[in-house]
């Protein structure tokens, strides 16, 4: 049996970023909550172009492309996730209701029901991540049709939030 390697680009078969766009994609959105961390809305264009979803919605003083920092972790994921800023998450909430998406919120509240457990229906879903210090905030979990928690067994009560898309993701996607 010969050694395993690396493969290489070509044999990965990535396609260039317009074709990608031009792709169809899950009916997943996620919706930034003043996410603060330029490095970390970067790492959730690179997880959202993984995972092929449908794109961010950036809400609030959550940073926007272009920026050099932002692009330092999506290493050109920009260019190929689509997105919008919303100047409130509560505006981008209330459109995506209207538009028949289930709104779920990642937070630890007194209802939420474990990642683990929840499955993806035929309704397309966004999943409201929120603030690196003070998480989903209180307007967009009034708007939520629900919220899910990752279960942790550790002494910290929470994850990065680049991190918690990804888990977030691929239980959407997998689950």
């Amino acid at each position: 049996m010969d050694p395993d390697r690396k493969l290489s680009m070509d044999e990965l078969g990535r396609v260039d970023a317009t074709t990608f766009k031009s792709t169809t994609k899950r009916p997943i959105l996620l919706v930034l909550d003043d996410i603060r961390s330029r490095h970390n809305v970067g790492a959730i264009f690179r997880t959202a172009d993984a995972f092929a979803i449908e794109g961010l919605v950036l809400c609030g003083f959550t940073p926007v492309p272009p920026h050099r920092e932002i692009e330092k972790t999506a290493l050109g994921a920009t260019a190929s996730v689509d997105w919008q800023h919303a100047p409130s998450v509560g505006d981008a909430l209330r459109g995506l209701r209207n538009r028949g998406y289930l709104i779920l919120c990642v937070e630890q509240t007194a209802q939420a029901r474990e990642l683990t457990g929840w499955r993806a229906g035929d309704r397309p879903v966004a999943f409201v991540l929120g603030n690196e210090l003070s998480g989903v905030s209180d307007e967009a979990i009034a708007l939520c049709d629900g919220a899910l928690v990752i279960p942790q067994a550790g002494i910290k009560h929470s994850l990065n939030v680049g991190v918690c898309a990804g888990i977030v993701l691929w239980q959407a996607i997998h689950g």
